[in-house]
């Protein structure tokens, strides 16, 4: 492994990097997710949402290095249902943003760390967004001549799940902290992220 990562071009590895922490702070499904599931329940179910997304990646991830890029690019219709199943399952996350009630002082949290993990791993596995990265941009950065592209494909998904990871709990942990801030504006947040899941699930149906 070692081998391999020392074989890559320090410009092109460097490049990759940028791409992938670009790619994790642009506001997007995860997110969201990850940042309202802070507020919502606080540190712990924050970088739990955080630990759900990264398993999520590890799925693209996995699938990416058996030669699901291959079968996509020769079945487009395998990615039209992916595409449609992610914008469903947006919707359904815009449903309950916008329907939640305001947690109390004396509430449970509205979110369990472990319901934090299933739908943080569901909203990463049915977002095209990460799939089409890993899919589609990680192998144009693999050379035959280093050696098996499977090999280099979980290299660098593994750069890029590791840089994710480190910057979802960092994101949890910070809403969560300043849940008591933000606590009295849930309900706009809530709104807000309903708007934004249901922007992001008429994008991937329409486009």
């Amino acid at each position: 492994m070692l081998e391999t990562l020392l074989s890559f071009d320090p410009a092109v590895l460097a490049a990759f990097i940028l791409a992938g922490l670009l790619l994790n702070i642009t506001p997007g499904a995860d997110f969201l997710f990850v940042s309202t599931s802070g507020i919502r329940g606080g540190p712990q179910v924050g970088r739990a949402a955080a630990l759900g997304i990264n398993c999520g990646i590890l799925v693209h991830l996995t699938l990416a290095a058996a030669g699901v890029s291959a079968l996509l690019a020769a079945y487009p219709v395998a990615f039209d249902a992916i595409r449609y199943l992610g914008a469903g399952y947006l919707v359904f996350m815009a449903y309950k943003a916008w329907t939640a009630d305001p947690p109390t002082d004396d509430a449970e949290p509205a979110l369990t760390t472990g319901a934090a993990i299933r739908r943080g791993f569901l909203v990463n596995v049915l977002n095209p967004k990460t799939g089409l990265f890993i899919f589609a941009f990680i192998p144009q950065f693999a050379d035959p001549e280093i050696g098996p592209i499977w090999h280099q494909i979980v290299l660098l998904g593994l750069i890029f799940m590791i840089n994710g990871l480190l910057f979802s709990l960092a994101l949890g942990t910070v809403a969560g902290h300043l849940r008591t801030a933000l606590r009295g504006h849930i309900q706009i947040l809530n709104r807000l992220t309903a708007i934004l899941f249901g922007g992001l699930a008429a994008r991937l149906a329409l486009q």
